[in-house]
């Protein structure tokens, strides 16, 4: 097993490093990192309804578009960021995933004295405040599960950052679920600054491992290979921003398990471009489900026997076919 400590905060950097390590790597990850003041919005997400777009600009604040699915969470030198890339275990969910990959982090805590847990589908909390929330991707056999773990973050900032636009998405988007967040440092026993807190967690967790943990520095090949992608992806404002389809028809529900939104354009009774964004978690990536609805008449009875080809909870994780279909109609 390996693991990582990075010292680069850009974030357009870190986020191509760790699919550079998703998707090249075979042997279990484990890594540590810190990002300059960013927006970090899931891949399913509309970007513009997460932001508070003149005050991110404004502070230099950037934005880029993770691999995982969730909501937006906003990141600065005082939060620090753990990955976990390992296999799959067969007939796991998401909910499992969490469990596993957070209990590390939990335990570290509670060595400190500071009473962790897990809360619903994917937050950390303490006295039911949150201090991490967490997302997973799944690439072939891997998982990637990374989480916040905030420290001493500037909650001013988070809150400016992440405000909505309601003037210009009412309707259309949703943000992100805001929770009352705390601070790690707020409930030591002793004082800590950030950098003896990452290296407490270093210390913890690949020690307490069961699995021998090796220090991993990256190599010419590697430092080339996610400069190359922090080029032509996670810079570009195509991939970060993306953009909203031209569309005739729109809805957005929340779920129990999260918020779905669809936008949609039909023609003739034909739906000729679909997209959903939403803080879903998957297995499957929705652009397959989306190239299968497009060309499909908007009816119900169509879209009921297309859905019927596929698995519908590896797109949208808990959703019913019910559920579903009700998207698309008021």
């Amino acid at each position: 097993m390996y693991y990582i400590l990075d010292n680069t905060t850009d974030p357009q950097w870190n986020l191509a490093a760790e699919e550079y390590l998703f998707k090249n790597f075979k042997m279990p990850v484990f890594r540590l990192w810190r990002n300059n003041p960013s927006i970090i919005i899931g891949l399913h997400q509309n970007a513009f309804a997460e932001i508070n777009l003149d005050y991110v600009k404004n502070n230099n604040i950037t934005v880029v578009r993770r691999l995982s699915g969730g909501g937006a969470v906003f990141h600065d030198l005082g939060n620090v960021n753990f990955t976990f890339i390992d296999n799959k275990i067969p007939g796991e969910d998401t909910s499992d995933m969490f469990a596993r990959f957070t209990r590390p982090v939990i335990d570290a805590l509670n060595a400190i004295g500071i009473e962790a847990s897990l809360k619903g589908r994917n937050d950390l909390v303490i006295d039911d405040k949150k201090f991490s929330g967490n997302a997973v991707a799944v690439y072939k056999e891997r998982i990637l599960q990374h989480g916040t773990l905030l420290f001493s973050a500037s909650m001013a900032n988070l809150s400016e950052a992440l405000a909505n636009r309601p003037e210009h998405f009412k309707g259309k988007a949703v943000q992100s679920n805001r929770a009352r967040v705390t601070n790690i440092s707020e409930h030591l026993n002793s004082p800590m600054n950030i950098e003896e807190f990452i290296t407490y967690m270093e210390k913890f967790i690949t020690e307490q491992s069961n699995n021998k943990y090796t220090r991993y520095h990256y190599t010419p090949e590697d430092l080339a290979a996610i400069a190359k992608l922090t080029m032509e992806k996670y810079s570009k404002e195509s991939w970060n921003y993306g953009s909203s389809p031209a569309y005739g028809y729109s809805k957005t529900t929340r779920f129990q398990w999260g918020i779905l939104e669809l936008y949609m354009e039909v023609k003739k009774g034909i739906i000729e471009d679909i997209r959903f964004y939403g803080s879903y978690f998957f297995v499957k990536e929705t652009a397959q489900l989306e190239k299968l609805l497009k060309g499909t008449p908007h009816t119900h009875e169509h879209i009921a026997a297309a859905i019927k080809k596929i698995n519908l909870s590896d797109y949208f994780n808990n959703i019913t076919e019910e559920e579903f279909t009700s998207m698309f109609w008021q």
